[in-house]
């Protein structure tokens, strides 16, 4: 399972995280040999992320809406600067230097923008 996969299965367990798309899929030219826009991926309904992560235990305790060590921690999951570098590669992500907190902040926006893509329902403060 992707790094981004596993996120999604820890907020939403009953979805199946092998649908999810991590990152946009590349655009294909058309018959014109313009390049045509890629299609985002279908979204499902899936719930309120904001209600979901602030209920899990620690959620008080962890800046989780901002940082992405914190969200990481709250679901679980390896925090390291190597699991972020791998989840931002997943992701397609590569503003900024790795680990900084121009980086971190970054790559929170676009993982909260993903999950909303994939059917979690988001404030736009948290995926803009």
């Amino acid at each position: 399972m992707s790094f981004f996969g596993k996120i999604f299965s820890k907020i939403f367990p009953s979805a199946n995280a092998a649908e999810v798309v991590a990152a946009p899929p590349a655009a294909v030219p058309d018959a014109s040999g313009a390049p045509a826009v890629a299609a985002p991926p279908p979204s499902i309904p899936l719930g309120d992320v904001p209600a979901i992560l602030d209920a899990m235990p620690g959620a008080a305790d962890l800046n989780w809406r901002t940082s992405i060590v914190d969200l990481l921690k709250l679901l679980g999951l390896d925090s390291s600067l190597a699991a972020r570098k791998e989840l931002a590669g997943e992701i397609l992500y590569s503003d900024g230097e790795p680990g900084s907190a121009e980086w971190n902040i970054g790559l929170h926006k676009q993982v909260m923008s993903r999950i909303a893509a994939n059917g979690g329902t988001l404030p736009a403060e948290l995926r803009d």
